[in-house]
């Protein structure tokens, strides 16, 4: 009995969006992949009912909203580190240059 394929959220819309934009048929990409036309027309059709989700605003979790507000502020603390190690670099070596 032959096994089910699995096929990836991204590849099917690779699929979907090459026959929307015109690029492919979907004769074309069903020949090519050896799928069912009734299983990529299900594709479609799920693809196609839930496109109006990717404009929702999702409900911001507090406790996500506030990692990501201290993953900014490490990632803003971590570059003025940085910019900070380098002046002091400079102002040292400036330093020494006068000195000597």
């Amino acid at each position: 009995m032959p096994k089910h394929r699995t096929f990836s959220p991204e590849f099917k819309a690779k699929l979907i969006l090459a026959v929307v934009s015109g690029e492919k048929s979907a004769a074309d990409v069903c020949r090519e992949h050896s799928l069912k036309p009734d299983l990529f027309s299900k594709w479609k059709a799920h693809f196609l009912a839930n496109a109006a989700a990717v404009f929702q605003r999702e409900e911001a979790d507090p406790a996500q909203a506030r990692m990501a507000e201290l993953e900014r502020l490490a990632g803003r603390l971590s570059f003025e580190l940085e910019v900070a190690k380098k002046a002091s670099q400079l102002l040292r070596s400036a330093s020494i240059r006068n000195d000597g």
